[in-house]
């Protein structure tokens, strides 16, 4: 069973709202509001810890005056920068839109500064940062349709359902264990990466009965690869171009993978476009998350964007997006 639906909303992305300020509160809501980013908040005492957590981020909005005093938002952002290079601090300033008589170690972290007076320096960033590619409509909706398809004829009696899809600058992997598989045509080139945790599909696996006795990493390691492949082989059939065209002397880059970090990087500081599907069992209620992202981190020509018209499958039943 499936539930959800496809529309022609932009995917979003989802920043840490670190700014205490009730005067601008109003003003920084708002902007998320009107350039599709979901605004979270933390508790300081616990941002490092969620910061080591894989929550999709994008960017980080942080007030000069967060740590009560200069000095203090300077360790504070130095800190965010160490544990989460990747993802760019964007500073409200007080009184300068500039990153004059901040200290050096805070500059050194920071990629723009802005006042809550005048959201342009914001709105830059946000657009060079986090949409710096631009993902067409039909592109975003296809993969949820081709996921989707993909999943529901592998799982019975069970519901899916997803979240705004995301552009993320995260480099953190989620859960145990993940398949990863090359994408290329004459206007993309990169990876699609499926990412679950181990015990929760292990245990759906077992419900099921879609393996022989108890479910072990062997019996998780095959399924993730089975919807890897599938849903490979319905993208390229669907999103492939003219394979005659495709160059066959590629340039390459190496992946780099920190298991203890629980860290990978493509070699590019491109955003990502991310999905997390929940696949509730309707019998126990218990829910999987599998997660996936599309890396185009060796080519990505959207104006060259082209579809080709296929079956995929039964259609999708009508509905919308669940949005945060």
């Amino acid at each position: 069973m499936m539930t959800s639906d496809l529309n022609e909303n932009k995917p979003v992305s989802k920043v840490l709202v670190l700014d205490d300020s009730p005067v601008h509160a109003n003003a920084i809501k708002r902007f998320c509001d009107e350039h599709n980013l979901v605004g979270l908040k933390v508790r300081k005492n616990r941002l490092l810890s969620v910061l080591r957590s894989n929550i999709d981020l994008g960017a980080i909005l942080f007030s000069e005056s967060y740590g009560g005093s200069l000095e203090e938002s300077a360790e504070i952002a130095i800190k965010i920068n160490t544990v989460r290079p990747e993802l760019p601090i964007i500073i409200r300033r007080d009184s300068s839109p500039t990153f004059d008589g901040l200290p050096d170690g805070l500059r050194r972290v920071l990629c723009a500064a802005y006042l809550a007076e005048d959201m342009a320096p914001l709105r830059k960033v946000i657009d060079e940062y986090i949409f710096s590619l631009a993902y067409p409509n039909a592109l975003v909706r296809g993969i949820l349709e081709i996921t989707e398809s993909m999943l529901s004829s592998l799982f019975k009696n069970v519901t899916i359902t997803w979240d705004t899809p995301c552009i993320v600058r995260d480099r953190i992997i989620f859960g145990e264990v993940f398949s990863l598989i090359p994408l290329e045509s004459t206007w993309y080139r990169g990876y699609m990466m499926m990412q679950a945790e181990e015990q929760p599909v292990l245990d759906l696996l077992e419900r099921h009965e879609m393996c022989d006795g108890p479910a072990g990493f062997r019996d998780l390691n095959s399924l993730l690869g089975e919807i890897t492949n599938l849903i490979w082989g319905s993208f390229k059939n669907r999103y492939m171009g003219d394979a005659d065209a495709l160059a066959r002397s590629q340039v390459q880059v190496p992946l780099v993978v920190n298991h203890k970090q629980k860290y990978i990087s493509f070699g590019t500081a491109n955003p990502q476009l991310c999905f997390m599907y929940h696949l509730t069992d309707e019998l126990s209620g218990h829910t999987v998350k599998l997660h996936q992202r599309f890396i185009f981190n060796l080519s990505w020509s959207p104006e060259d964007f082209s579809e080709v018209a296929k079956d995929i499958g039964a259609v999708v039943e009508a509905g919308e997006l669940d949005l945060f």
